[in-house]
């Protein structure tokens, strides 16, 4: 049986699943799992070693040799691929313009899930996504779905974007998140749904303080047994 705790967080973007996940890791010393890095080291180590993302035979291939791994260093969560530590060129924008396409292969969907598997066997984690509570780890402990009124979404998100962005309209915000919700809750692989057993946290109205606050009454029950 296993006797690690995983919290999993699902639901729309921009309602701060990454924000109060880490918050919640931090807290409780768990490891926070970014499901979207580890997309993007998949796309690192194709873009290093040439992988042809047409070539269904190149990319099985190439999976067998990635080895994931989160770990926690000054409450920041450090990922490595095949143990080298990896967590600043996964950003750059060479594999910003790959993780897409990458993400978008199920062979490659397929073996991420195992690999968030194994790493929920071995340490307590906290993850966020679109599928963690239904698909990734239906036999979660504590499950959260995320909301907030799209209208508040947008906002936070256009505050979010304006510094680097300052031409964007609230509305290009606002109809970006429709379409990404639409693809989210229609797509064929692992849409976004919530799982029947996870706790809805609506945060249209709650600092971030109190979402933690709320978060961490549900999961204290599960902290002793």
């Amino acid at each position: 049986m296993n006797t690690n705790i995983v919290v999993a967080i699902d639901g729309y973007s921009s309602c701060g699943k990454s924000t109060i996940a880490k918050a919640i890791a931090k807290e409780l010393h768990f490891i926070y799992v970014d499901s979207g890095a580890m997309y993007r080291a998949v796309a690192l180590y194709f873009l290093r070693n040439n992988i042809d993302l047409s070539n269904e035979k190149q990319v099985a291939e190439a999976l067998k040799n990635i080895h994931l791994n989160f770990n926690s260093r000054d409450y920041e969560t450090h990922i490595t691929l095949n143990d080298e530590e990896v967590s600043e060129e996964i950003r750059q924008m060479p594999v910003s313009e790959k993780v897409s396409t990458v993400a978008a292969i199920h062979a490659v969907r397929v073996e991420m899930v195992k690999q968030q598997q194994r790493m929920g066997k071995s340490k307590n984690i906290v993850m966020d996504g679109r599928d963690i509570g239904t698909a990734v780890f239906p036999d979660a402990q504590v499950k959260f779905f995320m909301t907030a009124d799209p209208k508040i979404r947008a906002e936070r998100r256009h505050k979010e974007l304006l510094p680097k962005n300052p031409e964007i309209t609230l509305e290009e915000v606002f109809e970006n998140l429709a379409h990404r919700d639409y693809q989210d809750t229609t797509r064929k692989e692992s849409p976004l749904v919530r799982a029947d057993d996870a706790i809805i946290l609506d945060n249209t109205d709650l600092t971030q303080k109190e979402q933690l606050l709320f978060a961490l009454s549900r999961i204290e029950p599960f902290l002793n047994q």
